[in-house]
């Protein structure tokens, strides 16, 4: 029987939130939970990028981070950035509450948004992982 490969810890998020992560080596994922035991939809940014979302109360539970290794790469022109592709299928209902969830802490402390100018009237939102000193232990 294998053994799970598993690294936990917890912080204090800027804002005073208590974040735990756990990293699954095997798997090479993520897991920040913000809260615990609170019930909670998935809600996808990214193939690689989920957002656990308790639409009651619309704050985050957790952030899955698929493929946290390659996630986190660093290129020569600075972190890897990845297209935030999955708004759309946001229900819309949702969708202003996600967003303001993930550029908000204690979120936007491990996930910065930005966008991508594509034309002078179009913006696609990207996004990447910032590496906190913790997480780099993982």
């Amino acid at each position: 029987m294998n053994q799970l490969s598993l690294y936990k810890t917890q912080i204090t998020a800027t804002d005073g939130t208590p974040v735990r992560l756990i990293y699954d080596q095997e798997a090479d994922m993520l897991e920040i939970f913000f809260a615990e035991n609170e019930p909670a939809t998935g809600i996808e940014l990214t193939d690689h990028i989920i957002l656990r979302f308790n639409r009651q109360t619309r704050r985050a539970v957790s952030l899955v981070l698929l493929h946290f290794s390659i996630l986190t790469e660093h290129t020569e022109f600075g972190p890897r950035s990845y297209p935030v592709d999955k708004l759309d299928q946001i229900p819309e209902e949702w969708r202003e509450s996600v967003v303001r969830t993930v550029t908000s802490p204690p979120v936007n402390q491990f996930l910065k948004f930005s966008h991508f100018q594509a034309s002078p009237t179009v913006r696609r939102p990207v996004t990447y992982v910032e590496l906190q000193p913790l997480m780099a232990a993982a």
